[in-house]
């Protein structure tokens, strides 16, 4: 399969119809894992049509919940230790 060139990737970045509820970045054509957001400059989005980037999507909130309860357990474990 043919890489898609910058004006292809451009237009389906502008295009109104990969874009539900005007946030979700979602585009069967690009296979992309983190395309650019709908405004460019503020970084990347999720490409809920790539089951690989759900999949990146899921891992990142996955750790970032284990990680807040790591927190979570470790700073109960240290007002135990202080009192």
């Amino acid at each position: 399969m043919e890489k898609p060139s910058k004006e292809t990737l451009e237009k389906w970045r502008k295009d109104p119809n990969n874009w539900k509820w005007g946030f979700l970045y979602y585009n069967k054509e690009d296979k992309r894992l983190l395309p650019p957001k709908r405004i460019e400059w503020m970084g990347w989005t999720v490409n809920f049509a790539n089951p690989k980037s759900v999949l990146l999507f899921v891992i990142f909130m996955v750790s970032i919940f284990f990680a807040m309860l790591l927190f979570n357990s470790f700073n109960s474990l240290l007002v135990k230790m202080s009192s």
